[in-house]
């Protein structure tokens, strides 16, 4: 059985250049993320024996390894951090005097259209430049955090089988496909996120060199299969990550 978390941490994280991360939960671990699980409280009703519901991404979120990597990554990330503040805070003050002009003349009483849709062009333009270079700025962050996740995941399927067999629990439900509950005894969050802590007290911040996320990996694995698939032309080397010796 394989698990997989599609969370905040990891949804951006589709491409080489990535979408931007939440550097919000980069500074503030609590910022935006799902409540610590708690207790099962007292029934309220008939409890159905062998079903339970897990988050998987409130476990991840509040496991001891990730909460520690995010303050852990405030110091070890601070100059990326500092820099992705520093230049998006440029970037809207150049991008401003045009969304203002463009306000302006769209309040017209009787506004040019085609100057108004190149006006928009502009901005468009700039903001997608502007995204490109923060996305570079925030790679390492968003890089720091898939790495955590991914070995924080590396121990969920063994916690959520201890903690199934240790609760008798024989069906386990996502959230999402549960409609309602009128007590808290089919969580089997506090379970899980104990037999995880218990197995990753702490993570490592920073990846290894040459280091990508899975879904970068997996997404080039299928690159690569399409491009030896017969007849097909031959795919170009990969590239290595990271910057590499001269003459290579």
């Amino acid at each position: 059985m394989r698990l997989s978390i599609k969370s905040a941490v990891l949804g951006g994280i589709i491409a080489v250049a990535l979408a931007q991360p939440a550097l919000a939960q980069t500074r503030r671990p609590a910022a935006g993320a799902a409540a610590p699980a708690a207790a099962p409280a007292a029934s309220s009703g008939p409890i159905v024996p062998g079903l339970a519901i897990a988050d998987f991404e409130a476990i991840l979120v509040n496991t001891d390894a990730n909460r520690a990597a995010a303050t852990q990554r405030q110091t070890t990330y601070k100059s990326q951090i500092d820099a992705y503040e520093a230049r998006r805070t440029q970037l809207a003050a150049q991008l401003k005097p045009y969304v203002d002009k463009f306000e302006a003349d769209r309040r017209a009483a009787n506004p040019n259209q085609a100057s108004l849709q190149q006006q928009a062009a502009t901005i468009q333009q700039l903001q997608e430049r502007g995204q490109q270079e923060l996305n570079t700025l925030a790679q390492p962050i968003a890089y720091s955090q898939a790495y955590v996740a991914e070995q924080i995941e590396g121990k969920l399927d063994a916690a959520v089988r201890a903690a199934m067999a240790r609760r008798r629990i024989s069906i386990l439900l996502n959230p999402s496909a549960v409609v309602a509950v009128n007590n808290n005894a089919y969580n089997l969050n506090p379970d899980i996120l104990a037999e995880v802590n218990r197995a990753l007290p702490t993570a490592q911040v920073v990846p290894p060199q040459g280091w990508e996320p899975r879904q970068i990996r997996e997404a080039r694995a299928q690159q690569q299969q399409a491009g030896a698939a017969p007849g097909a032309a031959p795919a170009a080397p990969a590239r290595p990550a990271g910057p590499q010796p001269d003459g290579r």
